[in-house]
């Protein structure tokens, strides 16, 4: 039989299984605790538990961990980069990145990915399998004890498409908000999508006040196509339509991210295009200077700050993206592709 992970399980699900051991309820909220708040590696840690409760537990349950491969640290701005080994050899990547604000984090949420976006090095090994619940959570908790520092922020950007692997995102951003574990607001968790249509609607009525953040990078559906394979399944108008559910239901703000690639989406058409669709909206666009990959052709646009001063003109409120990190193989994914690539 094999052992489930305790660390994946939220409260009232360990409150079921420390009923099924004939214990008395107040163990759920002690065991809850120390894998998320003392974050306790395995249930021997677990010192206000019997040795003989401990026994019995093993028998059935584990406490999932992953473990740090390898890790980068820029001399530029004090970003790192991790790359994490899974109980079963995979890797994934995640981020650290300073701010004057605090600790923000940029978190994997699959193993590889199927979005098939042509400028993201992350989906270029393809999709392996979702992390669990555990394996996204643990990305937080090794990064918290290694830089011995509080986490103000998370992001939900790294490898992968969040929304893809929906039940155990949400219920990760369930626990890592829950004021026995590591207490973040909701508030400071974003969410990045490459336009899952479904989702979004599902999502909205969450009623979990996060920022969501759409990967447009284009306002034109043939041209995003070129560059986004979901655009084959989802049109501008449907993702847009979306959004703006999504701003009703929350009444919150919602980020498009926009990669700036030469001549594909820079000119002055593509702003005015874009500042038309986001009228009237609750809406920013976060424009990111393409950080080039080499298993793409695609080339930074320098565009950028024209770019930007165009769509403030219509009246669209938008930012251009500080690179972090430019010194340690900043684009997401190409750290765990050199490694996969060494064989």
């Amino acid at each position: 039989m094999e052992k489930i992970d305790l660390k994946s399980l939220n409260l009232s699900e360990l409150e079921s299984i420390i009923d099924t051991l004939d214990e008395k309820k107040f163990r759920a909220m002690q065991l809850f605790k120390w894998i998320h708040e003392k974050n306790a590696n395995n249930i021997d840690e677990i010192t206000v538990f019997s040795k003989k409760l401990k026994e019995k537990m093993s028998k059935e349950y584990y406490i999932g961990n992953i473990n740090i491969f390898k890790k980068f640290k820029s001399n530029v701005d004090n970003t790192i980069k991790y790359l994490f080994v899974l109980e079963d050899g995979n890797i994934i990547e995640s981020v650290r990145m300073k701010y004057k604000h605090g600790n923000s984090l940029c978190l994997s949420t699959q193993v590889g990915c199927k979005m098939g976006c042509e400028f993201c090095a992350s989906t270029k090994q393809g999709l392996i399998r979702n992390l669990s619940v555990s394996e996204i959570l643990d990305q937080v908790y090794k990064i918290k004890k290694d830089i011995s520092e509080e986490i103000s922020n998370i992001v939900l950007m790294g490898t992968g498409e969040p929304l893809d692997n929906y039940d155990n995102v949400i219920d990760f951003m369930k626990i890592i908000n829950n004021k026995d574990g590591l207490n973040l607001s909701m508030r400071s968790i974003t969410l990045s999508t490459c336009g899952l249509v479904e989702q979004i609607y599902k999502l909205s009525e969450e009623n979990i006040p996060i920022t969501l953040s759409i990967s447009l990078h284009s306002a034109f559906d043939n041209d995003r196509k070129k560059i986004m394979p979901i655009a084959n399944k989802y049109s501008i108008d449907e993702v847009i339509d979306a959004s703006k559910y999504y701003i009703k239901k929350t009444n919150r703000r919602v980020t498009f991210e926009y990669t700036l690639i030469k001549d594909i989406n820079d000119k002055e058409i593509d702003a005015n295009k874009l500042s038309d669709l986001l009228s009237g909206m609750l809406a920013h666009v976060n424009i990111i200077p393409l950080n080039p990959i080499k298993e793409s052709s695609l080339e930074t646009s320098n565009y950028a700050e024209h770019f930007l001063k165009l769509l403030t003109k219509r009246g669209v409120k938008a930012t251009i993206r500080r690179e972090m990190g430019s010194d340690i193989n900043a684009a997401c994914g190409q750290l765990r592709n050199d490694i996969l690539n060494l064989d």
